[in-house]
């Protein structure tokens, strides 16, 4: 006999050991079975005017799909992803769906809510596993389009037009596509080889081209571009440049952007043996931050043989990681140090880091973005012995693309400035993800991208009338 569902208590999913999974690099979360997916799934109440999909940035039917999961209907489910999606193994691990489609779900007002996120993961794994080929065309219209960079909001503004039947092609700077998802987000949590090559392979299954070693700014122009005959540009090219503090000390030896740090470990590979990217960790890590690129900072730090510290400003209550993340880093050892802000790195002889000078705060009113702000306490200084310093403080956009294309708009933070569908003060060029908003989340990149991609059909249209 089947086993009741419990409507009001979320399906568990495996997870490795965390004694085990600090000593590799394989994923954290293993994913639901068969049976525990389609369990999970009839926990959805079929909601007729479902409060899940509003808050879902591109729009996917979550009913729909968790219908065909509940069903068995596995297949179905991964072509109902595909036609909101380009990225749908990625984001049910990385999407913060608790503040997003989780948050407004019904049955989280008397208990636990679906578990949405981890619904999508599994039917995307399920059709990759299973071979199964998801996204349509439309014939070519005979129009091209170009995307600057391949991170999340590249690679759906390209899938979003490559459906539609337009000619795509992504300029990507680095030597392999995929941005972000595969510079910054490590592999355990988001695998390189089984969750982001295939989704970026069945991009390129849809029509689009790809070339990498592209700097646009520096190899080609955006006026180059138009001259080749695109007909419009999508820029994505995300928020690469890292932010530091302006303390004493941040030029030693030993103090990396987390930035840095991360694309040696996860692009470059320097956490395997086989590879020859160089990396210090050292005995003691403080990661200064408390978003989930410091998380994904420091327990990459610990995979590396190093005590670990978070160093951040305000109480855990004001931490903006996700809390999944700060619960992994916690079971897997992380230290963590509120209330705690850095005023110097100390040298050693050598210009190497060996301490890092910190003061005690408290918090006080609320600030602009309504948490309350930190307030240095006086005399509270003390130092911190510590090996290597990781910077994870955010990162803005770099300048470049904005420099090298004249009538192209930014505000002071370099952000190119757009209107609700993405166009830039450029006839023709069109913006979306970090490089528009500074750093922010995946799912919100992929949004943009999409809403981009709708305004882009539009223009060209309307030009061709």
């Amino acid at each position: 006999m089947a086993k009741a569902v419990d409507r009001f208590k979320r399906t568990p999913i495996a997870v490795q050991d965390p004694e085990v999974r600090i000593h590799n690099f394989d994923e954290v979360c293993l994913g639901y079975t068969e049976e525990e997916a389609m369990a999970e799934a009839k926990r959805c109440l079929q909601c007729k005017n479902p409060l899940c999909r509003p808050g879902c940035p591109v729009s996917i039917d979550i009913p729909r799909f968790i219908k065909h999961i509940a069903d068995g209907e596995f297949e179905e489910a991964a072509h109902v992803l595909a036609e909101y999606t380009a990225l749908p193994a990625v984001c049910g691990r990385v999407c913060p769906q608790e503040d997003q489609c989780e948050k407004t779900c019904i049955l989280g007002r008397k208990g636990e809510p679906v578990a949405i996120g981890k619904l999508e993961r599994f039917a995307a794994d399920w059709a990759r596993e299973h071979g199964i080929k998801v996204g349509k065309t439309k014939p070519s219209n005979g129009h091209k389009v170009a995307i600057i960079g391949s991170g999340p909001a590249g690679i759906t503004c390209a899938g979003e037009l490559a459906k539609e039947g337009y000619d795509v092609t992504i300029f990507e700077a680095l030597h392999e596509p995929g941005g972000v998802l595969v510079y910054g987000i490590p592999e355990f949590r988001l695998p390189k080889e089984t969750v982001v090559k295939p989704e970026i392979e069945n991009l390129k299954r849809l029509g689009v081209k790809i070339e990498t070693n592209v700097i646009v700014g520096k190899t080609i122009t955006i006026d180059q571009m138009f001259e080749e005959g695109f007909e419009a540009v999508f820029i994505g090219s995300g928020a690469g440049l890292p932010k530091f503090m302006g303390i004493p000390g941040e030029n030693l030896n030993g103090v990396f952007s987390a930035n840095e740090f991360l694309t040696r470990n996860n692009l470059m590979k320097a956490f395997r043996e086989d590879y020859a990217t160089p990396i210090k960790v050292g005995k003691r890590v403080a990661v200064v931050g408390g978003g989930n690129v410091a998380m994904d900072a420091a327990r990459t730090a610990k995979r590396l043989g190093a005590e670990v510290h978070i160093v951040y400003r305000r109480t855990e209550n004001e931490l903006p990681a996700r809390v999944e993340e700060v619960h992994h880093a916690k079971e897997e050892g992380i230290i963590f140090n509120m209330l705690t802000n850095p005023v110097e790195i100390i040298g050693n002889e050598n210009g190497w880091v060996k301490a890092m000078k910190c003061v005690r705060m408290e918090l006080g009113e609320p600030d602009a973005s309504g948490r309350r702000r930190p307030i240095e306490i006086k005399g509270s200084e003390f130092e911190f012995e510590v090996d290597t310093v990781i910077m994870a403080l955010g990162t803005s956009p770099n300048p470049l693309i904005a420099s090298t294309t004249d009538g192209l708009e930014t505000n002071n933070h370099q952000c190119i400035v757009v209107d609700e569908k993405g166009r830039t003060s450029r006839e023709g060029v069109f913006a979306g993800g970090d490089i528009v908003t500074g750093s922010a989340t995946v799912i919100l990149a992929m949004g943009a991208g999409k809403q981009a991609a709708k305004g882009i059909d539009e223009y060209i249209k309307s030009k061709n009338k």
